[in-house]
């Protein structure tokens, strides 16, 4: 079993930034691909990040691209979400994910195995 933890959600003005971070505790998550998923009122959840156990292989939805950065620091078992040029369409519930399939092209169908508690990011405009 793999704990997710999540922080760094918040309020912000458009154009603005934030940081989610996800911790995972224990050994065995530094192996997992691991990425943010969010959901907005009345929407289905989304993919928007991925990352890959080794950094080298990322994924972002066209709606995020040149704008958000995933990292991870595999030391802290941490991934980072750096969200740059905030949009009211941002506004969603964010949560981190791990173990799960993904290329470069977008995120396989099959669920993530653990999901964090979620964290609420709200852009004004």
């Amino acid at each position: 079993q793999v704990q997710l933890v999540e922080s760094g959600g918040g309020l912000v003005q458009a154009g603005g930034s934030l940081r989610l971070s996800c911790a995972a505790p224990g050994r065995t998550s530094s192996s997992y691909t691991m990425g943010w998923f969010r959901q907005a009122p009345g929407k289905e959840r989304e993919s928007v990040a991925a990352i890959n156990w080794s950094g080298e292989l990322t994924y972002y939805a066209d709606s995020v691209k040149g704008r958000f950065t995933i990292s991870r620091d595999g030391a802290k078992n941490t991934v980072y979400l750096q969200m740059n040029g905030l949009k009211p369409e941002d506004t969603a519930v964010y949560y981190c994910a791990a173990a799960f399939a993904f290329t470069a092209q977008g995120v396989g169908v099959r669920p993530p195995d653990y999901w964090g508690q979620g964290t609420q990011v709200t852009v004004s405009s």
